[in-house]
């Protein structure tokens, strides 16, 4: 028997490689191409209400330092958190995003900035974007939008370089899940709880972007467990230091009969789930 201490290998996708892979959504290919309209619209230059008041604070607090930084936003949509990265300073951001005419949207706003770049890849698969050669990584809201989340977090980490950061934020899978958790009303106790009817299998939930209009177009939404969620990261080297869990901003109309419940409800069941850290070194 060799004396000679085990060699190491580095992080392999072990974890991942057991787990079927997901049939791709109708519309995988492109992204959110067929809806991107609509998603532009809703989101805008600034971002929706929650990416304004919520999202996209968390985010530039929880990545830190950017100044003369290499940055990746990944699923980066039109672009809406390139702003807060440029005015912290990033020496580059790179967007990455499958659907082209977000794509288009991001490079129309940014058409000036030299420091900004946009490209039309798939987070799930592997490009040459993902070379080592960036200081940090973000990903919004996206989580929950790709069909294979392990290939999404094997792609980021690839692209860090080693101590590189990264945040990601995403609905909480544990009391935001479409169609399986409901808010409900305790008469008697005078409270507002949060139902959830599934949790603890993995879902793809379609979503239709006008509904109550006719006519509109699905995306489909991932639900997976918490434990799933964080197994990808961490399987490909992406150790979470920090955690956050966001809760709406927003507020009923203050003297209602339920007014009291519901401001404590939303204080205590989080809408989004942020988590951040760095890429470790290979060994």
């Amino acid at each position: 028997m060799s004396d000679r201490p085990p060699k190491r290998r580095p992080f392999q996708r072990k974890w991942a490689a057991k787990k079927k892979r997901p049939v791709l959504a109708k519309n995988a290919g492109k992204g959110w191409d067929p809806v991107a309209a609509w998603y532009d619209q809703l989101v805008g230059k600034k971002g929706s209400d929650y990416h304004r008041h919520v999202v996209l604070p968390a985010a530039i607090e929880m990545i830190g330092n950017v100044r003369g930084a290499r940055v990746l936003d990944l699923c980066c949509g039109q672009g809406v958190f390139v702003p807060l990265l440029l005015d912290a300073g990033a020496k580059e951001v790179v967007g990455v995003d499958a659907s082209p005419r977000l794509i288009d949207s991001a490079t129309e706003r940014f058409t000036d900035e030299p420091r900004v770049r946009m490209l039309v890849a798939d987070a799930c698969l592997d490009g040459d974007w993902a070379d080592g050669s960036f200081d940090a990584a973000v990903s919004l809201m996206a989580v929950h939008d790709v069909p294979d989340l392990p290939a999404m977090c094997h792609n980021m980490a690839a692209a860090l370089r080693p101590g590189g950061r990264f945040v990601a934020i995403f609905m909480h899978p544990c009391f935001r899940i479409p169609r399986q958790t409901h808010w409900g009303w305790d008469e008697g106790r005078k409270l507002q709880y949060r139902r959830v009817d599934r949790y603890g299998v993995d879902l793809e939930i379609p979503i239709v972007t006008h509904p109550g209009k006719g006519g509109g177009s699905e995306t489909i939404f991932y639900h997976r467990p918490l434990g799933e969620v964080l197994t990808a990261f961490g399987a490909e080297g992406l150790a979470i230091s920090e955690t956050r869990e966001l809760m709406s901003h927003r507020r009923s109309q203050a003297g209602g009969a339920r007014s009291k419940g519901e401001h404590r409800a939303a204080r205590e069941f989080p809408m989004f789930l942020a988590i951040a850290g760095t890429r470790l070194s290979p060994t």
